[in-house]
């Protein structure tokens, strides 16, 4: 089946916090806002998993529900080792509402108040909240960057790594927002400092599927068989199903596992699935994969066409078209706006509701976060009205 990723679809009336909450996730918003913030796509999802839920629905019947079933880790297994030949035990696959929730659970059950946790800003803001109002402590490792292009600091890694107090990192990869895919001896260089230091290494591996084709995406459980490795995954993202509430967190270690288990089901009342979530996460794992070929694709137009509209409007914009995810980290410090100003410049002026760098950290002050994932009709419109505020003020 082919798809038309140009359709205008109306989200109106769906409940969803990309189009209709803005206001009230957002704050002041004008009624012609485009939105091109929170992680999900405006993209229909593909066929089949539309026609198996459908099927489901028909049964009438939406009681508490575990995905537990055979069928169901096994879809899970063949997806990771069908695109990169990473062969997980179905017995160490765990489920979660979501990536996030899973990582309060692991920041709970295995670390202690007042830990020292690593993460590298600029990176995904709720990150840092999660670990903060679990009483732990942010450290950070900054990224370095030169024109746009990002990279570890291995020297700090290794000093913060050392520290008496720190017992995790959280690692981004593929990284969010700045769009980098690690490299093989990036990720080995990385599980060696952590390893050696006895530092939980979890991985949040949310964006894997949605790489560029010249670009490797290697999970990093794939590279070690070291409990301390655990690895955060979902068809959310891959396939539009961010709403369904479902994540499969990958946990090795039989201390992690029972640790894990006690504060999923006895302290969060994180228990059960959505029974809908299963039903789309095996259609997706076992029918989904030429749509989303088909949507990588598509998104990685769209990156060229913001690449390609930067280079010929707005010249003094700094971006390089990112190696994974569907987000375009543009540094518009050449503009000489604040970070403030330029945030109201654009949603005020412009009408375009961006995630603004800054909340990703001190390091984003200035830069701009764009979720390319939508009609190329609404990203060249939003990037228009970009321009002109910031060429008019």
């Amino acid at each position: 089946m082919i798809y038309d990723f140009d359709q205008i679809i109306s989200r109106s009336g769906t409940h969803s916090v990309k189009w209709e909450f803005m206001p009230e996730v957002k704050g002041k918003a004008k009624e012609d806002l485009l939105p091109l913030w929170i992680a999900d796509m405006d993209f229909p999802c593909a066929e089949p998993i539309i026609k198996a839920l459908h099927k489901r629905v028909d049964r009438g019947i939406f009681g508490y529900s575990l995905a537990g079933s055979d069928h169901y880790f096994e879809t899970v297994q063949g997806w990771f080792k069908n695109r990169f030949n990473w062969k997980i035990d179905v017995k160490d696959i765990h489920i979660a509402p979501g990536v996030v929730p899973a990582l309060t659970v692991l920041i709970k059950s295995l670390t202690k108040p007042g830990d020292g946790i690593i993460i590298q800003k600029p990176v995904y803001y709720p990150f840092m909240a999660i670990i903060e109002s679990n009483g732990r402590k942010n450290i950070n490792n900054p990224l370095l960057e030169k024109d746009g292009y990002y990279s570890i600091d291995f020297d700090d890694l290794k000093e913060k790594a050392s520290l008496a107090d720190t017992t995790m990192m959280i690692l981004c990869s593929p990284h969010n927002p700045v769009g980098r895919v690690w490299t093989k001896e990036e990720l080995e260089k990385l599980l060696l400092i952590c390893l050696k230091n006895n530092v939980i290494l979890v991985s949040d591996e949310i964006h894997c599927d949605l790489v560029r084709k010249e670009s490797n995406f290697i999970p990093v459980g794939s590279l070690s068989q070291d409990e301390r490795i655990i690895t955060c995954t979902s068809p959310s993202k891959t396939f539009n199903l961010a709403g369904m509430q479902i994540s499969n967190i990958i946990i090795k270690n039989e201390k992690y596992k029972k640790l894990w288990t006690k504060e999923i089901f006895e302290n969060s009342g994180l228990f059960g699935s959505n029974p809908l979530g299963i039903v789309a996460a095996e259609a997706a794992y076992t029918m989904g994969a030429s749509w989303l070929e088909q949507v990588n694709q598509y998104i990685s137009d769209n990156l060229g066409f913001v690449r390609d509209f930067l280079s010929e409007n707005l010249p003094a914009a700094v971006y390089r078209v990112p190696e994974g995810t569907y987000f375009a980290w543009i540094d518009l410090r050449a503009y000489g706006f604040t970070a403030e100003k330029l945030e109201e410049l654009i949603r005020e002026k412009a009408g375009v509701l961006l995630d603004e760098g800054y909340i990703f950290g001190e390091e984003g002050a200035g830069f701009e976060r764009i979720n390319v994932a939508c009609p190329r009709s609404i990203l060249r419109e939003s990037l228009e009205r970009i321009k002109k505020v910031l060429l008019s003020s």
